[in-house]
This record gives C-alpha cells, sequence and structure tokens, in this order.
C-alpha cells in the first residue's frame, strides 16, 4: 500500500495576487489528492456558509481535524489536517512560548493498512531559539515501535541549515531531502519540511509546483509518498 502525504502553508487563501480565493486552493488540494494533508494558516471565514475549513473539507470530501492556535471571538487561525483515513486519536499540543506568538502542533494517530501512523503537523515559530525549544517538545512526541509509520510534516521556518533544529531531526528521522517551497512563485527556501520513520518507507518527495499551486499561496505544497 502507498499512504500519500503533504504540507502545505495555505496562506488564509490569499494567493500570491493577493486575492482571497478558497477555491484556488481546494483545486490545489484536489490536484494533490493525498491521504492526508497537514495544512497551515487556516483562519476562520465564512465561505458560502461554511467554515473555511469545512469548506475545504467539502470540497475534497476529506475530513476535517482542527488545531486552531489563535481563538478569536470572530477568526480562528492556526493548524489543520484533512484525511481519509480512519482517525485513532488526536492530540492538541500547545507550543507557545512566553512573549511569542501562539504555536502549536496536531499529533494524530491514523490507522493504515493494519499499521498505526502517526502524524504531527506543526507550524514552527519566527525565532531560532523558539524553534530550537519546539523541536524538542515535538521529538518527545515520538515513541518509535517497531512496526508504526511516524511523520513530522509542517511549515518550520526554519532556514538555518546548520541551525540545531535540523540537525535533531536528521538525527532523530535520518536526512531527507529539502526542496525549495517559498516563496510561491519562484521558491528558493525550504521552509516546508517532511520526515518519515522508518526513512525506506519514504518511496519519493517533491514538491506540487503546477501553475495553480504558483499563485494560490505565497508556499507551494510538499508532497510525499510513503510505503506501507
Amino acid at each position: 500500500m502507498q499512504l500519500k502525504v503533504a504540507t502545505y502553508n495555505i496562506h488564509a487563501c490569499v494567493g500570491t495576487d493577493g486575492r482571497f480565493e478558497p477555491d484556488r486552493v481546494a483545486r490545489v488540494l484536489q490536484e494533490i489528492d493525498a491521504d492526508i494533508i497537514a495544512l497551515q494558516e487556516v483562519e476562520h471565514h465564512d465561505v458560502d456558509g461554511c467554515d473555511l475549513l469545512d469548506y475545504l473539507a467539502a470540497k475534497t470530501g476529506l475530513t476535517p481535524i482542527a488545531g486552531p492556535t489563535l481563538q478569536r471571538e470572530t477568526r480562528h487561525y492556526g493548524n489543520a489536517i484533512l484525511t481519509k483515513l480512519p482517525i485513532l486519536k488526536v492530540n492538541r499540543v500547545d507550543l507557545t512560548l512566553p512573549g511569542r506568538e501562539p504555536r502549536g502542533a496536531l499529533d494524530v494517530t491514523f490507522a493504515g493498512n493494519g499499521r498505526r501512523v502517526q502524524v504531527v503537523a506543526t507550524h514552527l515559530g519566527l525565532r531560532p531559539w523558539e524553534r530550537r525549544q519546539q523541536v524538542r517538545r515535538l521529538l518527545k512526541l515520538f515513541e518509535i515501535g517497531l512496526d508504526d509509520i511516524y511523520v513530522l510534516m509542517g511549515d518550520l521556518n526554519e532556514w538555518f541549515l546548520w541551525g540545531r533544529p535540523l540537525r535533531w531531526l536528521h538525527a532523530h528521522f535520518k536526512r531527507t531531502p529539502q526542496p525549495a517551497t517559498f516563496p510561491g512563485r519562484r521558491p528558493f527556501m525550504a521552509l516546508d519540511r517532511l520526515w518519515v520513520h522508518p526513512r525506506r518507507r519514504l518511496a519519493r518527495l517533491e514538491v506540487h509546483a503546477t501553475g495553480l499551486a504558483r499563485v494560490a499561496s505565497d508556499h507551494l505544497p510538499l508532497k510525499a509518498i510513503i510505503e506501507i
């Protein structure tokens, strides 16, 4: 069995042309056709009478899992997952540090072809000291077993290729390719990342760089094929 996963910072559905168009993001999600997709910068908007996340779920036929990090009276904002797989457990993790923008992660366990698939989807802070503390906390979520699949993915905001967070992640999961995903039109920074354990299960990792994806958000989606 092959499992397709992806991570995508949708920039609240505001494209590189400055226009708010949720339908473009929905069509990119349809292009990717992932079994599990992590979303960042999901902001509450009323779209055709429903919340933005519910709108994207309806357009793709996927089950939504919300992980807001900012709770506002009218607009929530944060992480989300859309999935085709049966959900076994959902754990919403607070990664917020004092004086900084609220951050978090969705730690979700799925059933996949007789195996447990643990996915941690996140969006880390802008300061290096934030990311160091957040990555330490994320790594504690994984209890590596022999028969399970583990995935960490999201917008790590880590542009220091020599930084400690990436060294720790590569040591934990083993090194993976790091294609550029930002900015969407002409990407040169690998802000969006994806790791799989066991590493041998990662069959393919690539950027989804269609013409539509280049305009729908300021990030390009990163997608992978995992052998189960």
